[in-house]
């Protein structure tokens, strides 16, 4: 899929956070608060990225989660707006997701990938894609 064919699959809010690295307002995203089953996937490529066993409640106004699923993400270190952070990306498509941060305090990878959930797709068990 070329950049202009994502373009028009995408909300312009969509397309600003995964492909321009935006981030969604916090506490308005679609799986802020979401308890259901099944497997988030990027909503540009459709591949499956988180397993909801891993999802916790951080508190802080994004979906979050404390272990990818093996080879769905890359990494990439961020120093936009003065801070230093690494960015979490698909690993197919390469489109931005959120971040990946070392507070994951209780988790059992200690880790908290903090993603907008204009992001993400869910799967539930038993269902097709949201």
């Amino acid at each position: 899929m070329n950049e202009e064919e994502i373009k028009n699959k995408l909300t312009s809010e969509e397309y600003h956070v995964l492909r321009e690295k935006g981030t969604e307002a916090p506490f308005t995203g679609k799986y802020v608060s979401t308890k259901e089953k099944g497997v988030y996937k990027c909503k540009v490529c459709g591949s499956e990225l988180f397993h909801s066993d891993t999802k916790f409640d951080s508190g802080t106004g994004w979906p979050s989660f404390y272990d990818a699923m093996p080879g769905s993400v890359e990494f990439v270190h961020d120093n936009a707006h003065g801070m230093n952070r690494v960015e979490v990306q698909c690993s197919n498509c390469k489109s931005h997701l959120g971040h990946v941060f070392d507070d994951g305090v209780g988790t059992p990878t200690g880790k908290r990938y903090c993603l907008n959930s204009v992001c993400l797709d869910l799967q539930a068990e038993g269902k097709g894609v949201e």
